[in-house]
């Protein structure tokens, strides 16, 4: 029985670690489009998206932690390719800020998708206090998106 216990904790540990590593990434994408902007509103808006994510990671770290698994310390290769990608969009962009807030809102979009996947994902039972955290975070990201659209279609 405790190896069945084990088994289903790792399993929950690694979603947690792919979605520890999408909030590290966010939050580093949003420090750089927050970098390539200049426009109050829209600075407060990315500024507080990326704490946002700053803290998601930390919850996530520590549900990591309650599993007595390992969690990521840092972002994906994959996410670096982003941010990168970003910067040449920004350096070519005739409007860099609604090129930004384009690659800021596809984001939010795939981030929402990695959530409900986890949360949908009917193989996988987790712990109520688990569920809680990510349907907290998963609806905020909804938020997220829809401020992400305002700021896009007012750029």
């Amino acid at each position: 029985m405790k190896r069945d216990i084990m088994k289903y904790s790792g399993k929950i540990s690694n979603r947690l670690n792919n979605l520890l590593i999408k909030n590290y990434d966010a939050e580093k994408g949003f420090k750089l489009a927050l970098e390539k902007i200049d426009n109050p509103t829209t600075n407060k808006f990315l500024k507080d998206r990326s704490e946002q994510r700053g803290e998601f990671a930390r919850e996530l770290k520590a549900e990591i932690l309650q599993y007595g698994e390992l969690p990521e310390n840092d972002g994906s290769v994959k996410g670096d390719m982003h941010r990168a990608w970003m910067n040449l969009k920004a350096a070519v962009a005739s409007n860099e800020k609604k090129q930004l807030l384009e690659e800021v809102e596809r984001g939010e979009k795939a981030s929402l998708e990695e959530y409900n996947e986890i949360l949908y994902d009917r193989g996988l039972v987790l712990p109520p206090s688990t569920e809680s955290m990510l349907k907290r975070h998963r609806d905020a990201i909804k938020s997220s998106l829809t401020l992400a659209n305002i700021h896009e279609q007012l750029a």
